[in-house]
């Protein structure tokens, strides 16, 4: 991923249920990048509205110290979603997610709504960032369009649970049985230059467990991981971070390259292994995770 499309790293996101206003008080003092204030799953059929409530009352009054506030929505053909916006956008979110997107028409209908916000509240077009969710079988085989279908998309999540759930498949530790839909999401990210976040890790006591994973998905070029509970965070930070073991490593790859080109020299080595240009790009996206700070919320307290 050439990260050029980001502001900032998102390494972890963390969902909390949007009916509890404690709940989204005490993220705001975590160790974690993003908040996501969830109206879908973690909220019952019953708690909705009281929901919607909430997470107004929460953009309104509690101070985020400049964590990035986004509001997941009830999927697309739920009946909820224009008074989900509505109720919530005039606290001024950072932006929201989409459910369980299926086809590119999903988020352009999402995008005129946000749209139509913008224009009400007199806010620049494209304030509101956007990001999908990708967990069912026709999400994946629909990624290329998806990738396009608005320039205010800024993400790609992908959802294990519920794509399991639509193929069949059974979860196990080693998440084998989700890993081609894993490596499409991530490759579809970067060709669509947009930051991919990994599943949940759903036994919140297995910070080992977790940080195996974390480091998996890191591998496979995930950007961020999604988080169900703040103790998983500190692990995700610092497994999505580079080390500065990296970041000095990259910075003298860097270097050496840009002398070996101004003495006008082709091919050369770099401790011991030939440099190629994969290798150069590689070490400047390490420089660039290393220089992006975290996302400063557009209406934080």
């Amino acid at each position: 991923m050439s990260l050029q499309n980001a502001q900032f790293p998102r390494r972890s996101l963390l969902f909390m249920p949007g009916d509890s206003l404690r709940k989204i008080q005490k993220a705001a003092g975590w160790e974690v990048d993003t908040i996501i204030m969830d109206l879908e799953d973690g909220v019952a059929q019953n708690r909705k509205e009281a929901a919607r409530e909430t997470i107004a009352e929460a953009l309104r009054t509690v101070a985020f110290a400049g964590r990035e506030r986004l509001v997941r929505v009830n999927p697309i053909n739920s009946g909820f979603l224009e008074a989900e916006i509505r109720a919530t956008v005039a606290g001024r979110p950072d932006g929201y997610i989409a459910p369980k997107v299926e086809d590119a028409a999903d988020l352009r209908l999402l995008d005129r709504i946000l749209e139509q916000a913008e224009d009400a509240h007199g806010w620049p077009k494209g304030m509101l960032r956007l990001f999908a969710m990708i967990e069912t079988a026709r999400g994946i085989m629909n990624l290329r369009d998806i990738g396009v279908a608005t320039t205010r998309l800024e993400g790609l999540i992908f959802g294990a649970e519920d794509l399991a759930g639509d193929i069949g498949a059974v979860r196990t530790k080693e998440a084998w049985e989700v890993f081609y839909a894993r490596s499409a999401v991530v490759t579809a990210a970067a060709a669509y230059d947009l930051q991919a976040f990994d599943m949940i890790y759903a036994d919140f006591h297995d910070l080992d467990g977790l940080e195996a994973e974390s480091r998996f998905a890191c591998r496979l070029g995930f950007t961020g991981k999604t988080c169900i509970h703040p103790n998983q965070t500190p692990v995700v930070n610092r497994v999505f971070s580079p080390r500065p073991e990296e970041v000095e490593r990259a910075q003298r790859l860097v270097k050496t390259f840009a002398e070996q080109q101004a003495a006008g020299a082709g091919a050369f080595t770099f401790e011991g292994k030939m440099v190629d240009m994969p290798m150069l790009r590689a070490a400047e996206r390490i420089l660039t995770r290393a220089a992006l700070r975290p996302p400063a919320s557009a209406g934080s307290q």
